[in-house]
């Protein structure tokens, strides 16, 4: 067979192959932005951090009022319980650089919009009953003075409300309980029970037993219900 003939390029083909070229450099030039954009950025991130640490390696107090500022949220709000645990904070109204750093770069968080943007992550994280209890367990440590082991009563009340205020209907009595009570103070076996008990207890306390292994504070409470309800 004759050799075929080679078909000569028309302008047609030259103005493709062309629009082709630019597409591909255009494509090599955009695609770093685009990443840069999209991806989690250390420098971003601690930058962002000493926008309200100053000169300091910690976000205090005064830097912290206007982080939740920024972010929109009130600093009693229970996200932001969620989101010291998620940086592991240790001490209540302080992050430190480590905590931000870790924390946000495991949230992929390193400017005011994205924290936004995650809020609703946070929030759902707590209806996930085991984060929910792990959540739970951290606010006694976090919320403590570190020279005490137990938690003093008004600060206790004021993390239950946060945490379980708004689930256990019979919160606000047992608030009420704690208020003329003789407690000053809440250890971590009274706290973590009162989590189960409020899991686990009918709200007529048909199925508490005295017997039990609950701590004194809680056959207290049933004991000063049942009398109120008799009355």
């Amino acid at each position: 067979m004759p050799p075929r003939k080679k078909r000569r390029p028309s302008a047609g083909d030259d103005t493709s192959a062309k629009k082709s070229r630019q597409d591909s450099i255009f494509r090599k030039h955009e695609t770093p932005q685009i990443l840069e954009e999209d991806t989690f950025s250390s420098k971003r991130c601690l930058e962002w951090f000493y926008e309200y640490a100053g000169c300091d390696d910690v976000v205090g107090p005064e830097g912290m009022e206007k982080f939740c500022e920024d972010i929109g949220v009130e600093p009693e709000n229970v996200v932001m319980l969620v989101l010291a645990w998620k940086l592991d904070a240790q001490s209540m109204g302080y992050f430190t650089r480590q905590e931000w750093m870790k924390g946000m770069g495991s949230l992929q968080c390193d400017s005011t919009e994205r924290l936004r943007n995650s809020l609703d992550y946070l929030r759902s994280v707590l209806n996930d009953g085991t984060n929910f209890k792990l959540i739970y367990r951290y606010a006694f440590d976090f919320a403590r003075e570190k020279d005490h082991r137990s938690l003093d009563l008004n600060t206790a009340k004021c993390m239950l409300g946060l945490l379980l205020g708004k689930t256990w209907p019979l919160f606000p009595v047992f608030n009420q309980f704690l208020e003329q009570s003789k407690y000053k103070v809440i250890n971590k076996d009274q706290w973590c029970n009162v989590l189960e008990f409020s899991r686990t207890i009918n709200l007529d306390l048909s199925n508490y037993d005295e017997d039990g292994a609950w701590p004194v504070l809680l056959d207290e409470f049933v004991e000063w219900y049942k009398e109120r309800q008799m009355s």
